[in-house]
């Protein structure tokens, strides 16, 4: 059994960028780079605690109480995207978790699959890339703080040759009630293709589809959806077959999917420019402020 001190004396080898060699993207006085040591990983789990425990009210275990982070055994294998403000002196206020095929073997598999079967998606050809674990300090909650992620996504998979993003998105509260409008309109419009369907586990799925069409507001469906799920659906984002109640968060999961195509092409001009001028091909370079 491994105890709360031990964790804190042998913490684990995480990914970084410096395995990989990306630059970053500025703006004003934030910037958007890869986690480059484990002391950057650990500033996106305080983060995460902070949001997901203190403010969401998830509930935490006791190593995460006495540690102040919220970890789990995905974090060692996922590169870790971060929203640096200098302003404040380099404190992180956003952070994305990053985690593709070939790294997800190291933590046994991806997150998703905790809740939903994605065994259409991992027979996908080619690479692709779970999204978890995003979040935004609350004074910086902005279209400025959402578009300096999506940038950074979409870098990163042009760098990566992503082919489909995939991941829980998550509403608050675990009443579906609350969210019956929006769920059955996330079902009853933008349901995946069925060959790219995820499907809810069989002992945690929860219908979406609570309302009839006749009952749906379709524009007032789209105005309450939390604000990451509406990026994906504007980015022509897909859900899975079912939700799922996460006790622990405090939250009702659906199961996102976004071919990356979506993302990159608003930057695949700018993206190719700086991968040429690179002598080290960076991904999340220059040309991109």
């Amino acid at each position: 059994m491994v105890t709360v001190s031990e964790t804190i004396a042998r913490p684990a080898r995480m990914l970084t960028s410096s395995d990989h060699g990306f630059g970053s993207i500025t703006m004003g006085s934030t910037e958007l780079r890869l986690a480059r040591d484990n002391s950057d990983v650990e500033a996106a789990q305080e983060l995460r605690y902070r949001v997901f425990y203190e403010e969401m009210g998830a509930e935490p275990s006791h190593e995460s109480v006495v540690l102040g982070l919220d970890q789990d055994s995905f974090d060692s294998a996922a590169e870790h995207l971060l929203v640096i403000d200098h302003s404040r002196g380099g404190v992180v206020v956003g952070t994305y978790r990053l985690l593709r095929r070939r790294f997800s073997e190291k933590s046994g598999g991806f997150y998703t699959s905790r809740e939903f079967d994605i065994s259409k998606l991992t027979r996908v050809k080619g690479e692709i890339l779970e999204l978890g674990r995003s979040c935004v300090a609350r004074d910086f909650r902005s279209r400025a703080t959402m578009s300096l992620l999506w940038r950074g996504l979409a870098a990163y998979a042009f760098e990566h040759k992503i082919e489909l993003m995939f991941g829980c998105a998550s509403f608050p509260g675990r009443n579906p009630d609350i969210h019956a409008e929006a769920l059955s309109y996330l079902h009853q419009n933008h349901l995946a293709p069925l060959d790219l369907r995820p499907t809810a586990l069989p002992i945690r799925y929860l219908d979406m589809n609570i309302l009839s069409h006749r009952e749906i507001d379709p524009r007032r469906s789209m105005g309450d959806l939390p604000p990451l799920i509406k990026g994906y659906m504007r980015l022509g984002g897909w859900v899975g077959d079912g939700a799922v109640i996460d006790q622990q968060f405090n939250t009702i999961d659906v199961c996102i999917i976004v071919k990356m195509a979506n993302l990159a092409r608003r930057y695949s001009r700018h993206y190719a420019r700086d991968h040429e001028r690179s002598t080290q091909g960076s991904g999340l370079g220059s040309g991109f402020q």
